[in-house]
């Protein structure tokens, strides 16, 4: 590791709401490390709740989730990497021995593990990732590649669904990941995909994008007279009904557009605690699935397949970067929904 700095620039949470930007050591390299130099680290709806100190946030914490950049170091057993490569990274790690790990089901891992979550992550000169959750991209740019790890989601979130052939879709929500999960729809069964938001410059980008078949703008003062067009224009409703909002209101009120047989996804992020009330008996006579869907694991290939080659549009989801020194900026264009989405971004 010659020739790298011993310091390095982070913003650093001693607790939540509490942070600054200091200066730390450079992460160490385990024999199976490729450590970036970090160009760009999205930043989402759930750094807001790790700032809260929700999520399943660990502190001392260098936040920071969403990771790209270039090698700057590999460990003394990594093969496959040379510096200077771009790349991005898988922000989890994994026990492999626990209940769960040896059947098969890694997302419950036990001992689950993320960088910017529970353990230091990108909003930082540098970080450190095991070489297996470490992966090469070619033609996205830095700022839209930090789209991976929230369209990685969106592809767990796909297989959780695992939508039948002709199956119509009805998404609350146009964040980030919501996006890029109605496009991953599209490709993926979906023949008819309603996206219904609020009306302003998400819903804009959503048409821009492409990311649905039809776009009900909702009143951000008085939406009622649209959800109940919903209902009526789709009187058998919607094999699938996903919440991407985060809003317990609209999670409440959303099996209500569920077909019969069909399938509502639990998608947003919400604080920890929020509540909902469901009708058992709907959801018994109805015979209505009801899917969690939380991060991602091994997803990455898959999705850079498709946001590399651009079969899944990403181009305008970022539309705010921010420095490090800035950190406080970024917080607020993100509380007042002026950021679509934001990145931290390095030179």
């Amino acid at each position: 590791m010659s020739g790298l700095p011993q310091t390095m620039k982070a913003l650093r949470y001693d607790k939540p709401l509490s942070y600054a930007v200091v200066e730390v050591p450079l992460p160490v390299v385990r024999d199976n490390d490729v450590l970036i130099k970090v160009k760009a680290c999205g930043v989402c709806g759930t750094d807001l709740h790790i700032h809260e100190g929700e999520f399943i946030a660990k502190f001392p914490l260098i936040p920071g989730h969403e990771t790209v950049g270039v090698v700057a170091a590999i460990g003394k057993d990594v093969k496959g990497f040379e510096v200077g490569e771009r790349v991005c990274a898988d922000n989890s790690e994994l026990c492999n021995e626990c209940f769960y790990c040896r059947r098969g089901q890694l997302l419950l891992c036990e001992k689950f593990e993320a960088h910017g979550v529970t353990m230091d992550g990108g909003f930082a000169e540098y970080c450190a990732y095991p070489a297996g959750k470490v992966f090469k991209i070619h033609n996205l740019s830095d700022v839209d590649a930090t789209l991976l790890e929230p369209a990685s989601c969106a592809a767990h979130g796909l297989e959780k669904i695992a939508p039948k052939f002709g199956s119509s879709v009805l998404m609350f929500g146009a964040g980030p990941t919501g996006l890029c999960l109605a496009q991953l729809l599209r490709h993926n069964g979906a023949s008819h995909v309603v996206v219904a938001a609020p009306e302003g410059l998400k819903m804009d980008l959503a048409k821009k994008l492409d990311a649905a078949d039809v776009y009900v703008e909702l009143s951000r003062s008085n939406p009622e007279a649209q959800f109940e067009q919903i209902k009526k224009d789709n009187p058998y409703g919607f094999d699938i009904v996903v919440e991407a909002t985060g809003s317990p209101k609209i999670l409440e009120d959303a099996i209500h557009y569920v077909r019969r047989g069909g399938k509502l996804v639990v998608y947003g992020v919400y604080s920890d605690s929020a509540r909902v009330s469901w009708p058992p008996s709907k959801i018994f006579g109805d015979e209505i699935t009801i899917i969690g869907s939380f991060s991602e694991t091994y997803m990455f290939p898959a999705t850079i397949g498709y946001l590399d080659t651009g079969k899944v549009k990403v181009e305008g989801i970022v539309n705010k970067t921010y420095r490090l020194e800035q950190w406080g900026e970024c917080l607020e264009a993100m509380k007042n929904k002026s950021a679509i989405k934001a990145a931290i971004v390095f030179d």
